[in-house]
């Protein structure tokens, strides 16, 4: 694939962490095309900008959200305009320096090339919790955690 699209498609998922760190609900919305989806950790659904910031705002606005330490695990062009772009991502509590394992997540996205620009199609948040299996959440933490130093 070419490196450009790589980079490019990086580029979104990192304006999205950035804006979910930032608190910008705003910022995270207008990633997304009218149509885009996002899927929370929770399983709530948003789609498109208006529902998308509709949710995210009072989370912002009433809850200290941990901010978000990622690692891209791949990128993988499905069409010329459509790339699927995977990575793990761990949450560092507002004051602390630590990842809190409990919410250890994947995140999946579906970003298309449109109006000459990427923006997501969807954005997938899914607990990593490896339900019988503590040492898969351990080395995802010790990963993650890696990326803190």
């Amino acid at each position: 694939m070419e490196s450009t699209i790589v980079k490019e498609v990086q580029a979104v998922y990192h304006q999205l962490l950035n804006a979910w760190n930032n608190r910008n609900a705003e910022g995270m919305a207008a990633l997304f095309t009218e149509e885009g989806e996002q899927i929370g950790f929770d399983g709530s659904q948003a789609i498109g900008p208006d529902e998308i910031f509709s949710h995210l705002h009072p989370i912002f606005a009433h809850h200290p959200t941990a901010r978000f330490v990622s690692k891209v695990k791949s990128v993988r062009l499905l069409s010329p305009d459509v790339v699927l772009l995977r990575a793990i991502a761990g949450m560092v509590p507002r004051g602390q320096s630590d990842i809190n394992p409990a919410v250890n997540t994947h995140h999946t996205l579906v970003v298309v090339h449109t109006d000459g620009k990427w923006r997501i199609r969807l954005f997938q948040n899914t607990p990593a919790q490896f339900h019988g299996r503590p040492e898969l959440v351990e080395q995802m933490t010790e990963e993650l955690r890696e990326l803190l130093q």
